[in-house]
């Protein structure tokens, strides 16, 4: 599985030496990496925002709180948005995080956002009491304590994360979370409703 991981990463690397390379981040944003894309919305919804994200980003904590669920409602929901959640994790409780949202969710997208909005919630003990809160929601999501562990300890989950991570940053160029390409067009930094709203209904028009 790493030299698979490596080998893209190579091949990605060779795409991105060419000329154009603000559209071929585009491009690139818009492809799943290693591990399988977590997403809401309809596959043919008009526009697709991508967020790169980390659990103990403050910033992206409020961007979840107080802007998406205006995104979900208003345009997730009505077929317009799709909303791709990428991590981007900061630190090593981010990464903790991120593997314990993949582990509870089992590949279901309601039970991966469901798990990235409690940590969200937990955004300041997650940076100061990191184990305690991951297991607390783990075990509050219905794992035992040996899937717990076992998720904690997953070294191929671990590794498809750092290999997500140094792509976002080495072929993608996000450098700060959150990160937003809105149907290809990269923004930066947490946005409110309204910055947001004004932004999907351009892309919305074009």
């Amino acid at each position: 599985m790493l030299a698979a991981l490596s080998a893209l990463v190579a091949q990605l690397s060779l795409f991105t030496a060419t000329p154009a390379d603000a559209q071929n981040v585009g491009a690139l944003a818009s492809e799943p990496v290693s591990l399988p894309d977590m997403s809401l919305g309809s596959s043919s919804a008009p526009v697709t925002i991508i967020e790169y994200s980390s659990m103990t980003c403050s910033h992206c904590a409020l961007f979840e709180q107080n802007t998406f669920p205006m995104i979900k409602s208003r345009y997730i929901d009505t077929g317009q948005v799709r909303f791709v959640f990428r991590e981007y994790p900061i630190d090593n409780n981010a990464f903790g995080a991120s593997m314990m949202a993949r582990c509870i969710a089992n590949d279901n997208p309601a039970r991966y956002f469901g798990a990235v909005d409690s940590l969200f919630r937990q955004e300041d003990q997650l940076v100061n009491n990191a184990m305690n809160t991951l297991r607390w929601t783990g075990s509050q999501s219905g794992m035992s304590d040996s899937e717990i562990n076992s998720c904690l300890n997953d070294n191929d989950l671990y590794q498809k994360l750092v290999a997500d991570r140094k792509i976002a940053m080495e072929l993608v160029r996000v450098d700060a979370a959150p990160t937003f390409f809105i149907n290809g067009r990269k923004y930066t930094g947490n946005m409110p409703a309204d910055q947001m709203d004004g932004i999907i209904r351009s892309a919305l028009r074009r």
